[in-house]
């Protein structure tokens, strides 16, 4: 499986500048012949809680970009999105998944940041998500949920790369790159993390998207603070093969 992660800027609470700007990354993304597409969390709005205002349907403008720009370049994009369901006033902070077929899967943030308030302007999700491109089991995470090694663990005998989206500030950047990497290693997968660049409502972003392999080692990284597309390859094969030669996963407590 081919994966590509867009490393982008996005312009805080602005859909359709920011709509404007990705689409040509999108269309360079498109140009590796990826089985995935990865945009970062709430890609068109930044990491803002004025969610009665950014706040839309499941169907809305978001959504419908991802949807438009799958069937475009023939190619499944995720990103995440401020989506309204089941008549709540509070949005969840929605992973979504476009086919180029129009049809969508979704994952809603389970872990919301409190230290920023994410939990007194969205609604946690309580489901998890893991779908299949080209042979390769993938599941779905958001940012926060990064912190929360359960959830992986659970995940780990039906996945075989991990997908963690963010807006990951740049004073944690040590952070990021070390959960990417321990996720990785106590899981035997494949871990992708896609963050944004730039800033957003005074808050520094330096990106450091990486494809972390089963062993814990860099596929490849992208650089600091850099507008990128990030391209790797992921074998199931090798997750295999890791867990055959190192069975530690079957020692773990249930």
């Amino acid at each position: 499986m081919k994966v590509a992660g867009v490393q982008h800027d996005i312009v805080w609470e602005d859909k359709e500048k920011n709509f404007t700007n990705i689409r040509p990354l999108i269309s360079q993304a498109a140009e590796s012949s990826p089985d995935l597409i990865i945009l970062t969390e709430l890609f068109s709005t930044g990491f803002s809680m004025s969610t009665e205002m950014i706040g839309e349907d499941i169907d809305g403008p978001s959504t419908s970009f991802l949807v438009n720009e799958a069937e475009k370049t023939g190619i499944p994009i995720c990103g995440s999105v401020p989506a309204l369901a089941d008549g709540h006033k509070k949005p969840h902070n929605y992973l979504v998944v476009a086919y180029p077929d129009n049809s969508v899967e979704s994952y809603a943030k389970k872990h919301l940041f409190s230290f920023a308030k994410e939990d007194n302007h969205y609604r946690p999700g309580q489901e998890t998500l893991t779908l299949n491109f080209a042979g390769t089991a993938v599941s779905f995470f958001i940012c926060f949920d990064l912190r929360f090694a359960p959830d992986f663990w659970d995940l780990a005998p039906k996945t075989d790369l991990y997908v963690v989206i963010a807006n990951w500030p740049e004073t944690r950047a040590h952070h990021w790159k070390s959960l990417l990497t321990a996720r990785a290693i106590e899981n035997q997968a494949y871990v992708m993390g896609v963050n944004r660049v730039g800033s957003g409502d005074g808050i520094r972003y330096s990106g450091d998207s990486r494809l972390i392999d089963p062993l814990g080692t860099e596929v490849v990284a992208a650089n600091s603070g850099l507008t990128e597309i990030l391209v790797g390859e992921v074998s199931s094969s090798v997750v295999s093969e890791v867990r055959s030669q190192y069975p530690f996963l079957n020692d773990r407590s249930q």
